[in-house]
Parts: C-alpha cells; sequence; structure tokens
C-alpha cells in the first residue's frame, strides 16, 4: 500500500522542478510580507487556501484552535529576539491571530473528553477548557490580550502590530475583529 504522504511526494517533485524555491526571503526570520501568522491546524483554514499566503511571505504557527500558548508565545519571543540582534534596522512585523468557527477545539468544552484527555496525559482540564474556541473573535481578544501581557515579549510587543480575525468556514470570509494598532 503506497504511503498517503507519495501524493506530496510527486508534487514536491514538480515543485522543485520549478524557480519558486528560490524566490524565498534572504534572512528566514524577515518573511516577505512581514506577517506572524497564528491560526489552526484544521485543514479547512489552510492560509494559502483562505488568504492567498504564498511561500516566503508570512511566518505561519499554527496549533490546536490557533490559540495563543506558552510555546506560541516562546516563539513569537525568539523570532522578536532574532530580529532585535540580527536585523535591528529591519520594520517590524505584524501578528495576525485568526480563530475560526466550527472549530474542532470547542469540544474541549465537553467536560468528559477534557477529563479523558487529562487522563491520557494532555492537557489539564483546566488548561483544555480554556483552550476552546466557541466564540472566535472572544477567544482573538483574548489572545490578543495574552501577548500584549507575556513577560518574555516585554519591550517588544510594543514594536508589533498585533491583529485579531475570525475566519467563518461558511461563508469563506475573514473579518477583522481588532485592527492591528
Amino acid at each position: 500500500m503506497p504511503s498517503r504522504f507519495s501524493t506530496y511526494l510527486q508534487r514536491n517533485e514538480t515543485f522543485a522542478g520549478t524557480d519558486a524555491k528560490l524566490r524565498i526571503p534572504e534572512i528566514p526570520f524577515i518573511p516577505f510580507k512581514q506577517v506572524y501568522l497564528i491560526t489552526c491546524v484544521d485543514p479547512r483554514v489552510e492560509p494559502a487556501a483562505i488568504a492567498g499566503v504564498e511561500l516566503g511571505e508570512a511566518i505561519v504557527a499554527r496549533n490546536i484552535g490557533g490559540r495563543v500558548t506558552e510555546s506560541v508565545v516562546g516563539d513569537l519571543a525568539w523570532v522578536c529576539h532574532l530580529h532585535e540582534n540580527k536585523t535591528p534596522d529591519a520594520d517590524w512585523f505584524e501578528v495576525a491571530i485568526i480563530h475560526h468557527t466550527d472549530c474542532g477545539s470547542a469540544l474541549f468544552a465537553d467536560p468528559e473528553l477534557r477529563r479523558t484527555f487529562a487522563e491520557r496525559g494532555g492537557y489539564d482540564e483546566q488548561t483544555a477548557s480554556a483552550m476552546a474556541v466557541l466564540d472566535p473573535a472572544a477567544t482573538v481578544r483574548h489572545d490578543i490580550e495574552l501577548l500584549r501581557r507575556a513577560p518574555v515579549l516585554a519591550g517588544t510587543i510594543d514594536k508589533l502590530k498585533i491583529g485579531g480575525y475570525a475566519y467563518d468556514l461558511k461563508t469563506g470570509v475573514i473579518s477583522t475583529v481588532v485592527a492591528p494598532e
């Protein structure tokens, strides 16, 4: 039985045969459009498909619900540190957080699923409950505040523009919830 990934290996051969691989940022942490996008792992929310994000244009961080977690904050802090120390004269980038309707993370609101996930070693129940995206506009606002208050980003956060967005799976529309400052 062939690997499910074999289709992507074939597509990669096609890609590798083009010059697209040569059209990438010189500095890996300074994407062409200077956007750091945080969104969900849901395959229905693929940034290339829903927002036209192309190779080299943005740093894309994806996790369950597109939530701002300790890991996301740590990654952003590292990129900011690199920026400050390696390219201090370059323009700062914008952080865009996208949450979406009908997110699978809403299942964290189910107490039984939360409990059994915590028992198997996943998030503790309190963290899992907080991860649920039931109202994308509300959770994206909350996550923007988490970024703004993250101690590891102190001194850097004021240089970043942060915007929050909600993607509606039914309409295909991304709406601005919090305009980038």
